[in-house]
């Protein structure tokens, strides 16, 4: 019975060395995959305008709202009626273009991560095939650092690039 329990172990220890495990950190391949910063840079030209513009925007009325403000008191009821009302619309259609920006920011930039996030698992696989890992993890609360093939997929996906 000792015998049969102590092969037991010695085979599981066997095939517990055999086990090859890697983690990859995706926050890092956001930040210094090529394809990651691409991505940034086409998200950044994409809505670059549109931005600058919301800006010059924003400012307008605030000057606009600055310069009722100081001359507020000296205009006739009915001017400070409608000028607060336009006033009033022009700051509505600015949050809503606002809004709009955003959403369109937010949903280019969920296309671009999923992108990046479909090459990177590629790239991914492409490693733990090519170097035989039994599993990858991508979030873990501790990894030790010679687990780590971040540098490998990272490279694997610069080089994707390069074909």
């Amino acid at each position: 019975m000792f015998l049969l329990a102590a092969a037991t172990s010695l085979t599981g220890l066997a095939q517990a060395q055999d086990f090859k495990m890697g983690f990859v950190n995706t926050e890092r391949i956001f930040r210094e995959a090529e394809t990651a910063k691409q991505a940034q840079v086409k998200l950044e030209q994409e809505f670059s305008r549109r931005e600058k513009e919301l800006v010059e925007t924003g400012n307008n009325l605030k000057l606009s709202s600055e310069k009722f403000e100081r001359e507020a008191p000296t205009l006739a009821e009915s001017q400070r009626t409608a000028r607060q009302k336009q006033l009033i619309d022009q700051d509505r259609e600015f949050q809503r273009k606002r809004r709009e920006f955003q959403e369109d920011l937010n949903t280019r930039k969920n296309e671009e991560q999923q992108l990046v996030v479909e090459r990177a698992n590629r790239a991914v696989k492409q490693v733990a095939e090519s170097e035989k890992y039994d599993v990858i993890f991508q979030e873990a609360v501790y990894v030790n650092p010679k687990h780590d093939i971040t540098e490998k997929v990272i490279k694997v996906l610069n080089a994707s690039l390069v074909k």
